[in-house]
């Protein structure tokens, strides 16, 4: 998923979230832009009154010791399983390759394109397959779940036989950022098994990515690794003072799921509307289908309205959720304008 520009498609921004780039694209398009490209909830977690050491000094054990708890509590994680804090789930998805090497790298997809870049830069033979079984001759097998783009949902059970299918030293990775409204569909509750390396992003659900907090729930003995290559303060003081009470915050959580179900619900209804096939999704990010997609990408961008293309799929476009009921507004309008279509 990387920028790309072709005859008849639109310059394809890498990665969600990357205004700047939009605005040096459409230079006339009206402002403010409305960001739709990312899966970030657009309710974030109220931010808490922040004592002034937070910033003023280091952050110290008992700060990682307040994450951990309200992390594994949060996540269903075993007393058995480590949960390793970092700078989101990015900074494993980079590292993994670096502790963990590898050979031969098999990517579910189609999925996110950051597992299998980092892979193949660290000289790894990376191949993206189409079932669960293929993964088994892999050193290391890699599944986004539930997948981004498409919200592709696989059971607990799937994957952890998948895990056992993996050769003696085998790795399977599952990335589970988009997990947080679905708890009862991850597999961090078995994340002691040696064989797993079960990912978690804060910053989506919570609506924060701007504080880089993620974890790695793993064998005591792989997260003592990891641990190793990320050194000391791996996660910044402002970071684990919001992150440990967001996390415990399990009536937020329940309200923010129920809050995100029914934005997707209006979303879909909008996107059905203006002749989108909903293609699939998690309820922080809907995957639209269009045979005019770029048409449409667009259209959308010179009003202001920044989707999410992707080159190797023309015919897809993903939508987060509205901020606000302007923004919600601003995009029907969009939607209703027979230009587009």
């Amino acid at each position: 998923m990387t920028a790309h520009s072709a005859i008849g498609a639109p310059p394809v921004v890498a990665h969600g979230g990357r205004l700047d780039a939009a605005r040096r694209l459409y230079p006339n398009a009206p402002q403010p832009w409305v960001d739709l490209s990312t899966g970030v909830n657009p309710r974030a977690y109220p931010l808490p009154p922040l004592a002034d050491e937070v910033f003023t000094r280091l952050p110290d054990d008992d700060a990682f010791a307040a994450i951990d708890s309200a992390a594994r509590k949060a996540y269903g994680a075993p007393a058995g399983a480590d949960v390793v804090p970092g700078g989101g789930a990015q900074a494993f998805i980079q590292m993994l390759p670096r502790v963990f090497p590898a050979e031969r790298v098999a990517i579910l997809g189609f999925t996110y394109a950051e597992h299998a870049a980092c892979w193949a830069a660290s000289g790894a033979h990376v191949d993206t397959v189409e079932t669960l079984d293929a993964l088994a001759g892999a050193d290391v097998g890699a599944i986004v779940n539930p997948n981004n783009p498409d919200g592709r949902s696989i059971e607990p059970q799937d994957i952890l036989s998948a895990a056992a299918q993996m050769s003696q030293r085998g790795l399977l990775i599952v990335d589970e950022s988009f997990m947080d409204f679905t708890p009862e569909r991850s597999v961090a509750r078995f994340a002691q098994n040696e064989s797993l390396v079960v990912l978690r992003s804060f910053g989506k659900a919570y609506g924060l990515p701007g504080l880089r907090l993620g974890f790695a729930l793993c064998s005591h003995a792989r997260g003592a690794k990891l641990r190793a290559a990320l050194g000391p303060w791996a996660v910044s003081g402002p970071a684990l003072a919001i992150g440990a009470p967001a996390l415990a915050d399990d009536a937020w959580r329940a309200n923010a799921a129920r809050a995100s179900a029914g934005d997707a619900a209006r979303l879909d209804a909008l996107l059905t509307q203006a002749g989108f096939h909903i293609a699939g999704g998690t309820t922080l990010f809907r995957l639209a289908a269009h045979p005019q997609a770029a048409r449409w990408f667009t259209h959308l961008a010179a009003r202001g309205i920044l989707s999410r293309a992707f080159a190797e799929r023309p015919d897809w476009l993903r939508f987060g959720p509205p901020r606000d009921e302007s923004a919600w507004a601003r995009l029907a309008a969009a939607l209703e304008s027979v230009d587009g279509g």
